[in-house]
This record gives structure tokens, sequence and C-alpha cells, in this order.
């Protein structure tokens, strides 16, 4: 089947899908005109959790977006998301116009509290906020933490662990060392 058939078929799925979604989850469910996602992307919706899709949006297989206890994720207009990628936002996550997400990225604006009585089994979390700005390209595997602003028009490097601040137009990228021993 050609490219073109395929977009059509997944753009024809996306409204169908996203009309059922706003029919069951209302308010908390907004989406803008065409979109392409893929059948196996998940949209999940956990308590009072708010999903708000802008025009354009692109997201390929295995895509997850996740909003727990009425964290707000919002994802303005022509993002792509290429295979694979998680975002699970427990506050906010924002993704302003024209992001590109290499495949395998992951976001989490949250991190577990494992300092709480009960460590990781009580389920307890440190919730903070990620806001990408415009035009930026993140690349292949990269992991983005709580409390991350980044600025428009950013190149994130492919397998970075981020968090911070970092200004518009910067290059970020992690310089690794191999070190290998004799055992």
């Amino acid at each position: 089947m050609s490219i073109f058939f395929r977009n059509v078929i997944s753009v024809l799925y996306s409204l169908l899908r996203f009309s059922i979604l706003k029919i069951i989850h209302g308010k908390r469910f907004y989406f803008d005109g065409i979109q392409r996602f893929s059948p196996q992307t998940q949209l999940l919706f956990i308590n009072k959790g708010e999903i708000n899709l802008g025009h354009k949006v692109r997201a390929h297989s295995l895509v997850k977006f996740r909003s727990i206890n009425s964290a707000q994720l919002i994802v303005d207009d022509n993002v792509s998301f290429n295979y694979g990628c998680i975002v699970t936002a427990r506050r906010l996550i924002h993704i302003h116009k024209g992001v590109e997400f290499g495949p395998n990225v992951l976001l989490y604006d949250h991190d577990h509290d494992f300092r709480v009585e009960g460590g990781l089994k009580a389920n307890k979390y440190k919730d903070g906020e990620i806001i990408i700005g415009e035009n930026s390209w993140i690349g292949a595997g990269t992991i983005i933490l709580k409390n991350t602003y980044i600025g428009k028009n950013c190149v994130i490097g492919a397998g970075c662990v981020i968090s911070g601040s970092y200004p518009d137009n910067s290059l970020i990228i992690q310089k690794r060392e191999t070190t290998i021993k004799v055992i």
C-alpha cells in the first residue's frame, strides 16, 4: 500500500477515534482538525487528566500519551512524534508548535518520591513541568525530566538526559566516555 493511502487511512482513523474520545472525555480532550496518529498510539486519561492536541499533530506507532490526576498535556500545532515516544504528565507538559521528536524520546514531569514512608511502594511523586519551545528538535532516545524548560529553536542531541533551563537557539549534547578494562 502506498504511503499516501496509509496516511489517508491514519487521518480518517484518527478523526473517528478522536471523535469517540471527545464524547467519552468531554472537556478533558480537545483536538483541532487533522491529526495523523497510528492505530497503535495510546491516549490515556487517568483520573481527571487533560490532553489538548493542536492542528496537524503526528504520532507514529507505539507512542503513548498519559495525563494523570488533573494534569495538562498540551501539544501545539505541527508537532511530530516518532516511534516509541512516551509523554507522561502529572502536572504540566506543554510542547509548542513545530517540535520534532526522534524515536524513543521519554518525557516525565515527575519523579518518584522514594523518601516517603513506604518508599516506592507508597506511590508518591514530586511533580514539575516540562515546557518545550517552538521548532525545537529532540534527538532519538532523549529523556526529558521534570522542571525542564527548553527554549525556541533548540536541538537536543540523541541520548541526552536533561533537566533545567536551556535558552533559545541552543545545541545541547552530552559527551560520553567509553572505558574498557581487562578483567
